[in-house]
């Protein structure tokens, strides 16, 4: 198959490249830079030149395939209505082009769109198209052209992590604390989440072994505290940690507030059950331990 795959040099993409070529595919990788041109050319892969706001250069990469996976996203989370919003576009524009075929469309959500119940783990089934979090903008696209006749499937992501501190955005390094004064600074919350996603299992789903517009969580770890994740960067960067209340954490943390004050466990059995994975390597608090914080 040849598979194109948006945000391929990215921090989630650059993983999926190898393996869809270890397992035999093709990947033609969207890239805005000559710089990412010869990266997915040196890893084997072909480069499609556009962006995310090119949505005609979108289009002309999904003709081109035999699969979509979109797993790109502006991180600019200080505008996140606005970059939700982009996305729905994007979802729409890629979508447009694979009606009336069996191609199989992978986008990315987030975990905190199956939340039903408060203090309760998101689990595959749920979607509130009324969701107060901007997010739910990606799946209702993915909705839309589901309804159009396209293959959809949707991976819902928690926060992917690596012993570095390249990390999808906003980083667990600079997520849940902030560093002034030589204090680490926390609200006194819990989030939950943390897996590598697992893309290329659910394209092959989508090609007839179940149901298109299936949901998916590529979680490892239902919940982890922000105050385990902020001592454990506290101990690393030699810092005490101060607790915030949630009233009090606006004003210190800005546009981060939002997401350090989600409650978001999330379960992935339905997806492991589904698709036969289970999640392997280590957590979020051993890679946090063992990063290079000097």
């Amino acid at each position: 198959m040849r598979i194109f795959l948006t945000g391929a040099t990215g921090f989630i993409g650059s993983t999926i490249v190898p393996e869809l070529i270890n397992a035999g595919h093709q990947v033609l990788g969207l890239t805005r830079s000559e710089t990412g041109a010869q990266a997915l050319i040196t890893a084997g892969a072909e480069a499609h030149r556009g962006d995310l706001e090119d949505l005609e250069s979108l289009r002309r990469g999904a003709a081109m395939a035999d699969g979509v996976i979109h797993t790109a996203f502006n991180h600019d989370f200080s505008n996140f209505v606005a970059i939700c919003e982009l996305d729905r576009r994007v979802i729409e524009a890629m979508g447009s082009v694979l009606v009336g075929s069996d191609r199989p469309f992978v986008i990315t959500s987030g975990t905190g769109m199956g939340n039903a119940v408060p203090g309760q783990p998101a689990i595959e089934e749920n979607f509130n198209p009324n969701h107060p979090n901007p997010r739910k903008a990606s799946e209702l696209a993915g909705v839309s052209v589901a309804d159009r006749g396209v293959n959809v499937s949707v991976v819902r992501l928690p926060q992917i992590h690596d012993r570095s501190s390249r990390a999808s955005s906003p980083t667990p390094s600079n997520w849940p604390v902030r560093r002034e004064s030589r204090r680490m600074w926390v609200t006194d919350v819990n989030a939950g989440r943390r897996a590598r996603p697992r893309y290329r299992p659910s394209l092959q789903v989508g090609f007839g072994e179940a149901e298109g517009s299936s949901r998916y969580h590529a979680v490892a770890e239902e919940g982890v505290p922000v105050r385990d994740i902020a001592e454990v960067i506290g101990r690393g960067l030699k810092v005490p940690v101060v607790s915030l209340s949630p009233e009090e954490a606006p004003a210190h943390f800005g546009w981060l507030s939002a997401f350090v004050g989600y409650d978001m466990p999330a379960s992935s059995a339905q997806t492991q059950e589904r698709l036969g994975w289970h999640p392997t390597g280590p957590g979020l608090i051993a890679d946090l331990e063992q990063m290079q914080y000097s």
